[in-house]
This record gives structure tokens, C-alpha cells and sequence, in this order.
């Protein structure tokens, strides 16, 4: 029974969150509600459609991998209202303080570039810009009120969207 609590829990959350942003947005967006345009035929279009599918796939991997990350050693879901009970620094959290979200701007950014979309490119630096803002006014300063100590020596060694080189063994 609890397991299938957790199990609907994170459904929860994947459905609120992450569809709502990679695929009833984009969806909108490309059904004419902006400007959207599209690969024309030949080079420019396979390769398109090869970079998006292969940035939409690495997205969507490193999604479920930080997603997994947080059921299994945090102990909660993405969603704020449920969020983990410890700090997660294992995997990609090791290179990057919010893989999770690299993983939903990649899965956008192979959106745009599958489709040739100027309008999903703006959804996604949207996207990013709304999650920079919520990262320092409300994302960030919670965790420090949650995991204290702990949180503030990995923000110090950990940048929050360029990957370090080498993984924090802190």
C-alpha cells in the first residue's frame, strides 16, 4: 500500500508539472497560439529533426534519473508540496544543482529544434528565465531553511545550471 502511495504521489506530480511544460505548452504553441515555424524540407530538416530527437531523449533520460533520484534518497517527489525529506547530491546533483530542470529545458529544446520552432524556442527561454527567478526567490532560499549547513556548502561547490567538470565529493 505504500508503495502505491509513493507510485501516485510522483504521478501527481509528473502530471501537474513537467507534461503541463514539455507537452500541453509546446502543444499549445505549435496548434497557432504564436509564431511558429517549420524546417523547410532537405538537410536542414533531417538534421533537425536528429538533434531535437537526441537532445528530447538526453532530456527526458536525465529527468528520470534526477526523478528517481529524489523517490529513492530524498524521499519525496519534484513537486513543492511534496518535496524531499533529504538533500539530494548523488548522480547529475553532483555536477549541477538542478539537472531535473536541464532535463525539461533539454526535452523543450528538442521540441523546438524537431519541429523548427522560433515559438518553442521562445517557450523555452521562457521557461528558463521563470525558473531563475523561482530558484532565487523562493527554491533556493527553502532549502537553506530546510537542509541548513548541508545545502549552503553544496551551493558554494555546486553551480546551479553549468555543469562543473569534475563531480562535488563533498
Amino acid at each position: 500500500m505504500k508503495t502505491v502511495l509513493m507510485l501516485l504521489r510522483h504521478l501527481l506530480a509528473i502530471v501537474v508539472l513537467p507534461l503541463v511544460m514539455t507537452i500541453v505548452i509546446p502543444r499549445w504553441i505549435t496548434r497557432g497560439y504564436g509564431l511558429v515555424t517549420e524546417w523547410s524540407s532537405g538537410p536542414a530538416s533531417m538534421l533537425g529533426h536528429i538533434v531535437g530527437g537526441i537532445c528530447f531523449l538526453a532530456g527526458l533520460s536525465l529527468f528520470l534519473w534526477c526523478l528517481y533520484l529524489f523517490a529513492a534518497r530524498g524521499k519525496g517527489t519534484l513537486a513543492p508540496w511534496d518535496p524531499p525529506k533529504h538533500l539530494v547530491v548523488a548522480g547529475p546533483y553532483r555536477y549541477v544543482r538542478n539537472p531535473m530542470i536541464s532535463g525539461v529545458l533539454m526535452i523543450i529544446a528538442g521540441e523546438a529544434l524537431f519541429h523548427g520552432s522560433a515559438s518553442l524556442g521562445l517557450w523555452l527561454l521562457t521557461f528558463f528565465l521563470l525558473n531563475q527567478i523561482y530558484f532565487l526567490i523562493l527554491e533556493e532560499p527553502n532549502l537553506e531553511s530546510r537542509f541548513g549547513e548541508e545545502y549552503r556548502v553544496y551551493k558554494s561547490q555546486v553551480p546551479r545550471w553549468v555543469p562543473r567538470a569534475t563531480p562535488w565529493r563533498g
